[in-house]
């Protein structure tokens, strides 16, 4: 018993002694491992697929793919001979995200001088606590270049657009601006910015870990965004001759500022709307002063143009017929404690003569016996206290008070223009009306085939017109206050318009507005002209201010359309050296007007002066040192306008493409003696 024991016991220590499977041990230690990794990437494989998936999904959706928006092309703007009045070029803007940079205190130099910026400015920008801040706006070509050589990371080069003029201040406050987001400010590009404004679109961007673009959807792409043109019925050669017109008649008698007005007398079509100071809308920072649509926002007191409608309303009621005569009192009347004056004394005139004479006291006369109710009654059948409804925003209505209020010393006032306001778009409106054998029309500044025709309004009756007319013709014609309006061998009419302004007291001081309101022809009426200067001395009538730019407006636009006669015409510098009324004659005729080229499509009519025997003066020799005409063709719109501003030239552009393929004057020949002016040529690139 003892030796099992004793055996048994032998083979405990044996067992306790043998040595461990390790092998098998180290097996099971893997497995569980194994089951635990692959049990925890099981587990986390659905936290972040089924748990958490769809927020992951957004946030990288929102880190790889960005919706970006992309803005049409804004539409041009035209003239009725399709000449381009206003484009959009491309240009870069350089933006920064500060958080990117690396060294904010030392990019800040080198983008000053990359940019040509004060470098506290740059700072300052750098300094804002946002991830995205505009550095400069449509920078300059070298500008951008100067960008791309630093290359600053969190700096960037955004393409944007940016308007552009080519004819420079021609008929700039009509035209208005935009700002720099391209939205339109004031004038046409205001008015019509829905429709000249392009589209937008959205589109999905995918980018890399670095923020750079990989791809572009073709969502939006496969619509037009570009905006529509506007086409407008003005004239950019007739445009181009009422500006000049109106700054000399400005300049010549000291005038504070001046307006002109050209209209198509059987479409009521505006051709021409022109007010000085000029405004060039490319340099829109200029004083916010001179962006004002004069003919559209200033009523003034039209003084004696008014009194042909005086004529015409006491016509259709009866009171009066061509021969009725009034006494004009010697030029000296007193009417309830006020004295009115006529410049002249005279004693009694026929109907015709009052017109022609522009009689104060027998208008007031007229007036009177019209009476105040059907005296205003006619003037508001004429559009007078009320808008014209032109698609420009901010128009003025004038003044116009109910008849209730009016004494008879207001009658009387009004009778001659005076007491009331209007502005120079219904005074065209009303002349029409007489034009237009007593049918008002309405005024159109924008060409749109699909807009209804308005209804027309009979205010006279066409007899009644035709003899208001006929008076016109005198004043012009005849020995009336209107000679220096005179075409020889084209029947002319018109009226003066003399008005004294109202002091800040109420009263009237010694400052004037001169006016003059022409037709050409006068017995078959084309053009309507109505020229203003506010201010003018020492010369104020308006028959010496303002009737010689409205025959100089007459002249060429006549010579234009070709419709001058084959016989001598006054010429325009007899004109300017004729001295109130000494006028020098001179001999030409359509084929023998001289031509001065300003960049448009159609040549500029001018008409040279007996001390203007060529009106192409010859080149002297090229004086050392003198700068020639610069190279730009090949190069595209922006980049060409951007080198002849270096030479203090704003260029005119005709053709709608986006690269200069033809220039006037040539390059590397000699600047012209006169006012330097360069014309390029665009084609498609």
């Amino acid at each position: 018993m003892f030796g099992r024991l004793f055996s048994g016991m032998k083979n405990d220590r044996m067992k306790k002694n043998a040595p461990r499977d390790w092998v098998r041990i180290r097996m099971v230690l893997l497995g569980m491992c194994v089951f635990v990794i692959w049990g925890g990437l099981w587990y986390r494989a659905f936290q972040v697929q089924i748990i958490r998936g769809p927020e992951l999904t957004a946030m990288a959706s929102r880190q790889h793919k960005a919706a970006e928006f992309e803005r049409g092309m804004r539409g041009e703007i035209f003239d009725r001979q399709g000449r381009l009045l206003a484009k959009s070029t491309g240009i870069q803007s350089v933006y920064v995200r500060p958080l990117e940079l690396e060294d904010p205190a030392a990019a800040a130099p080198v983008l000053a001088a990359a940019l040509e910026m004060p470098i506290s400015q740059v700072r300052t920008q750098l300094a804002r606590p946002q991830n995205f801040v505009w550095l400069a706006r449509q920078i300059s070509d070298r500008n951008a270049r100067n960008i791309v050589d630093a290359g600053l990371r969190g700096v960037y080069l955004a393409e944007e657009t940016a308007r552009f003029y080519p004819h420079g201040h021609l008929a700039g406050q009509v035209l208005g601006f935009v700002g720099l987001d391209g939205e339109g400010l004031e004038g046409i590009e205001r008015a019509f910015d829905e429709i000249l404004a392009g589209d937008k679109a959205t589109f999905v961007a995918q980018r890399d870990a670095s923020g750079r673009r990989m791809y572009l959807d073709a969502q939006g792409r496969e619509v037009d965004l570009r905006g529509q043109n506007v086409t407008l019925t003005l004239d950019a050669q007739i445009q181009f001759f009422a500006e000049e017109a109106l700054a000399e008649a400005v300049q010549n008698f000291n005038g504070k500022s001046g307006m002109a007005l050209v209209v198509h007398v059987s479409s009521g079509e505006i051709l021409a709307m022109a007010n000085y100071p000029f405004f060039n809308p490319n340099m829109s920072r200029q004083n916010p002063e001179q962006w004002r649509n004069r003919l559209l926002l200033d009523a003034l007191e039209p003084g004696s143009t008014l009194k042909s409608m005086l004529m015409a309303a006491a016509l259709e009621e009866g009171l009066i017929t061509n021969d009725t005569i009034y006494f004009c009192e010697e030029g000296r009347w007193r009417l309830t404690g006020v004295t009115i004056r006529d410049v002249r004394g005279r004693g009694w005139l026929p109907a015709n003569k009052i017109l022609r004479y522009s009689s104060n006291i027998c208008s007031a006369k007229i007036g009177l016996d019209l009476g105040a109710t059907r005296y205003h009654g006619y003037l508001q059948k004429m559009g007078f206290g009320e808008r014209t409804g032109l698609p420009l925003l901010g128009e003025n209505p004038g003044i116009l008070r109910p008849p209730r209020s009016w004494y008879p010393v207001d009658l009387a006032a009004v009778s001659f223009g005076q007491g009331m306001s209007a502005n120079a778009l219904q005074m065209a409106r009303a002349y029409l009306v007489l034009a237009n054998r007593g049918v008002m029309r309405p005024l159109q500044l924008v060409r749109d085939p699909e807009q209804p025709v308005a209804p027309m309004a009979v205010v006279f009756r066409e007899e009644v017109a035709q003899t208001v007319m006929r008076m016109l013709q005198e004043v012009v014609e005849e020995d009336g206050t209107g000679t220096q309006a005179r075409i020889p061998g084209v029947i002319g009419a018109g009226k003066t318009g003399t008005a004294q302004k109202a002091t800040a007291a109420g009263r009237y001081g010694d400052r004037y507005v001169a006016s003059f309101a022409g037709f050409y022809p006068g017995d078959e009426p084309e053009y309507f002209i109505y020229v203003v200067v506010d201010e003018p001395h020492p010369q104020h009538y308006g028959g010496v201010v303002a009737a010689p730019a409205v025959r100089e407006i007459g002249l060429r636009s006549l010579a234009y359309a070709g419709r001058l006669p084959e016989i001598g015409v006054l010429s325009a510098e007899g004109q300017r050296h004729g001295h109130q009324g000494q006028q020098t004659d001179q001999i030409v005729t359509n084929r023998s007007l001289q031509v001065e080229r300003i960049g448009l499509e159609q040549p500029i009519l001018r008409v040279p002066g007996p001390s203007e025997p060529d009106a192409f003066p010859q080149l002297d020799g090229l004086e050392s040192g003198e700068q020639l005409v610069p190279n730009v063709t090949g190069m595209s719109v922006r980049r060409a306008v951007e080198h002849l501003r270096g030479f203090g030239v704003m260029p005119k552009v005709e053709g709608g493409g986006g690269i200069v393929f033809r220039q006037s004057p040539e390059p590397d020949q000699p600047w012209p003696r006169q006012e330097r002016e360069v014309t390029l040529w665009l084609e498609l690139s």
